[in-house]
């Protein structure tokens, strides 16, 4: 297998380290260390408004988790526990999957990188689930893990990759999916939520709800991004 390049979106945060305490582009290492143990080079991409250029030097990417989009982003109104918008990353990563898609190069999107698919491709989401579902099945504070069902639909690219219909994901996520736009819906939480979408018309273009890079379940970590990697060095 050729060793495809891929590019991984990243964060741009306060961050201390040493003797430093400065704005950061960072990633957690989770992510780099599953997609190099899956064979590929990774190209940590910090946000810029004119960055989707990279895409043609790239055979596939990555769109990480993070802070909430920007709601007008898909016509809404700032709610009350929204995060503050990070509209250079928000600029940045929709540009990335715009010209990725155009490009026809794989892409997989997780938690905001869901997100950020279905606002691309004219969806929207919901601001605050414990509004609309009354619990906190996704995360019961921001940086934890809560592990909870999935199910995914036969015959769909997700259930493929993991052998099964039926999961157990790790979540850590106070939004989500609620229009998809023109992508398809192939898996849902146990409480209704959106947990996967796909184009089924493309290779491999998959966004998922939940951690994969911080799982323990070997179907539901290593087989999704080494089929990734795959895909991206199959170009």
């Amino acid at each position: 297998m050729n060793q495809p390049v891929i590019g991984l979106t990243s964060y741009l945060e306060p961050a201390k380290w040493g003797a430093w305490n400065q704005p950061a582009a960072l990633i957690p290492w989770n992510y780099v260390n599953k997609l190099q143990a899956a064979g590929a080079a990774v190209v940590i991409l910090p946000p810029d408004a004119d960055n989707h250029t990279a895409i043609a030097r790239l055979d596939g990417l990555v769109m990480a988790g993070g802070a909430d989009i920007e709601p007008a982003r898909y016509g809404a109104s700032h709610q009350e526990g929204t995060d503050q918008p990070r509209t250079e990353r928000d600029a940045s990563e929709l540009g990335l999957y715009r010209a990725a898609r155009e490009a026809n190069l794989p892409v997989f999107g997780i938690c905001r990188g869901l997100q950020i698919m279905a606002v691309a491709h004219g969806g929207s989401l919901h601001q605050h689930l414990p509004d609309l579902v009354g619990n906190t099945l996704h995360r019961d504070a921001p940086g934890t893990f809560n592990d909870h069902g999935a199910t995914f639909t036969p015959g769909s690219l997700i259930a493929g990759l993991v052998g099964a219909t039926e999961v157990t994901v790790n979540s850590s996520h106070h939004q989500a999916v609620d229009s998809p736009g023109n992508l398809t819906v192939t898996g849902y939480a146990e409480d209704g939520t959106v947990e996967v979408c796909e184009d089924p018309s493309a290779e491999f273009v998959l966004g998922v709800q939940w951690h994969p890079e911080f799982s323990d379940d070997e179907n539901i970590s290593e087989n999704l991004f080494r089929a990734f990697v795959k895909a991206c060095s199959n170009r």
